[in-house]
């Protein structure tokens, strides 16, 4: 077996609690997911274990409908049958699906809201990183929202309005305010500030596939 990659150095997913289910019904299942686990497998086989893979135990029928990235933490929602799978991923390509974060960023906000409108793309020298790309990158928007101030950070809830991939990471590293504990985009400092990435998917709200609107809400761990 080859080695992980440098980007992956150890791969040890948290085993308590095994799967934390919010919220289940007969089309959905809504999740807690811990920091430290991927949503979903890894092309290399030391990278097998996942939420989607542990929930497949019990329901061979679940399918993934959305992800976070290894280190978020929060709500993950996955589907129990075609049709509902269908209408929920539906609304997330059109974007009516509505979600809020929690993070601590290193330093002190100036302002006490804002909007990040800056098109993103992978960094092709530093894969699996992403970057502002003003020619070829895809466009994105975070609004931002501050909290709390804290000694040498802020406490802000974002609003994805797009989804793309390292969104909330790469726009705050574009605001030279880093998420701490950022494997990725951190360094020095905010990078020892913590011993995880400080971000959290804090609500997801959506229409049912039964028709009502839907908010779930899983309290951020720090």
């Amino acid at each position: 077996m080859s080695a992980i990659s440098s980007d992956y150095p150890v791969y040890n997913p948290p085993l308590e609690p095994y799967i934390s289910i919010v919220h289940r019904d007969a089309d959905i299942l809504v999740l807690d997911k811990p920091s430290g686990i991927l949503s979903v497998p890894g092309r290399h086989p030391a990278l097998s274990d996942s939420l989607a893979s542990r929930v497949q135990e019990t329901f061979p029928q679940a399918l993934m409908i959305h992800r976070l990235d290894k280190d978020t933490s929060g709500v993950v929602l996955m589907s129990l049958n075609r049709k509902a799978h269908a209408s929920i991923a539906a609304q997330f390509e059109a974007r009516t699906t509505k979600k809020a974060y929690i993070a601590k960023v290193w330093g002190r906000m100036k302002d006490d809201e804002g909007l990040i409108d800056l098109p993103l793309g992978i960094d092709t020298d530093n894969k699996p990183r992403h970057r502002v790309d003003h020619e070829k990158g895809k466009p994105a928007q975070t609004r931002w929202q501050v909290l709390a101030y804290e000694e040498n950070a802020t406490r802000l809830r974002l609003f994805p309005l797009t989804g793309r991939t390292h969104q909330l990471r790469v726009h705050m590293k574009a605001l030279d305010h880093v998420i701490l504990g950022d494997e990725f985009y951190a360094d020095g400092a905010a990078l020892i500030a913590a011993n995880r990435l400080l971000l959290h998917a804090e609500e997801l709200a959506f229409k049912h596939p039964d028709g009502r609107d839907v908010k779930f809400t899983v309290p951020c761990p720090f």
